[in-house]
């Protein structure tokens, strides 16, 4: 049976920027991707229900035949993985009023089931997990962690640490993948899990405390200080302090600064001695820019940092201001604090934004993608010039970026 993970149109554009690049099912949230989750719990693969412009990079399930169908905002558990397991053609599985999964003889008609719900419906056995609006991925880090350590792990043994210079505390909560290097570190467990992905580093001198998740191929930078509820994404390089923050994929935060209660895309950059406020003065709840109510709205939440789309970049001593929203594209720079709610394809900073031009957006997406052998083709690019068109309503001003000069960024 075809395993379909769809967008539910109701959670979707309250997950923008993140969800303009991907589907909601390849949001990261612990050390696996939603959709990594349901792959290995399911022991087979997913496929994707999407946008139409993102459906060349995330594959279709076929239009015809049996499916099980699964909204991608869902974390799954032993227990609702069970439940959907035992789904017979024809029930459907909610949440309340939330359309978890459904069992169905026929692909095609996944369409009318998630506009008008049909058949046998059932409710979820015990409260699941729901990542319906952006900071829900850093609030629910940890617990994902630790669901995501004890079924990647489960029967496996651990590498080990061999480094006489590193301290390890709890080392039955520290799991170690092939091709890991610990130099000289600090590796405290005993609060939660810490999982170390293929081929991952942690240099001299850095202090990590679990819940931890470092992605294949990343680098703790020496003397980092990462504070808990951490997941780094793989081939991302981090320095500084970090806490309860999430890296996508393939970004950079190489240099001191401090990043908390954020999240960052994939294929970004923040220059050395970037902060974030995670916390106002007044110690009142962060209101964040909603894309798809158009305005700033409450999370209900006393901490809360940056989240950026993909592939924006930040310069040297960037500042951002609590609960501060950047899209696709963007590029900031400059003294001062800059707005905080910052379009996709912006080019400035506190002293103001431009437009910067699809063209010129693509040519750093080139050139970035290329650092790491991967091509910037007629797929991304389609996924940039929609993103683009998506989110010239944002833009409010009229001249198109033309530096005069380059801006440079710490790689």
């Amino acid at each position: 049976m075809t395993v379909l993970l769809f967008d539910d149109p109701a959670i979707r554009p309250h997950l923008l920027p993140f969800t303009f690049t991907r589907p909601v099912a390849a949001l990261r949230c612990g050390i696996l991707t939603l959709a990594e989750k349901w792959e290995h719990r399911l022991g087979q693969p997913v496929h994707y229900l999407t946008e139409p412009y993102l459906q060349a990079k995330f594959p279709a399930a076929p239009a015809e035949g049996p499916a099980l169908v699964i909204n991608g905002a869902v974390c799954p558990d032993d227990v609702l993985t069970l439940q959907v397991q035992q789904l017979q053609p024809g029930e459907v599985l909610y949440s309340d009023d939330v359309l978890v999964a459904a069992n169905l003889a026929d692909a095609s008609k996944v369409a009318e089931l998630i506009q008008d719900g049909f058949a046998t419906t059932r409710q979820v056995a015990e409260p699941v997990t729901i990542i319906s609006r952006p900071w829900h991925l850093f609030l629910r880090n940890g617990a994902e962690i630790r669901r995501d350590f004890d079924l990647l792990t489960a029967g496996r043994t651990s590498q080990p640490v061999n480094d006489a210079h590193t301290i390890v505390y709890a080392p039955e909560n520290i799991f170690i993948e092939e091709g890991v290097k610990i130099r000289a570190a600090i590796l405290n467990a005993e609060d939660g899990p810490i999982y170390l992905g293929k081929n991952s580093q942690v240099h001299e001198g850095a202090i990590i405390k679990g819940p931890l998740a470092l992605g294949e191929g990343s680098h703790i930078n020496a003397g980092a200080k990462m504070r808990g509820d951490n997941t780094v994404g793989p081939h991302c390089k981090v320095g500084g302090e970090v806490g309860n923050s999430i890296l996508l994929g393939y970004s950079n935060k190489g240099h001191d600064g401090y990043l908390g209660n954020s999240v960052i895309g994939e294929w970004c950059n923040l220059g050395a001695d970037t902060n974030t406020s995670n916390l106002k003065n007044n110690y009142a709840p962060v209101k964040v820019w909603s894309h798809a109510s158009g305005r700033f709205v409450n999370t209900g939440q006393q901490f809360c940092g940056l989240m950026m789309g993909d592939h924006s970049k930040c310069g040297i001593n960037t500042m951002f201001n609590t609960g501060t929203v950047v899209g696709v594209a963007a590029n900031v720079f400059g003294a001062g604090f800059p707005r905080q709610f910052i379009p996709s394809f912006s080019w400035g900073g506190a002293a103001g934004f431009e437009t910067f031009r699809l063209p010129k957006a693509g040519e750093v997406a080139e050139r970035v993608m290329a650092r790491r052998h991967l091509p910037y083709d007629e797929v991304e690019q389609g996924i940039m010039a929609k993103v683009f068109e998506l989110t010239a309503k944002d833009r409010v001003w009229d001249k198109p970026a033309t530096p005069a000069s380059d801006v440079s960024f710490e790689l």
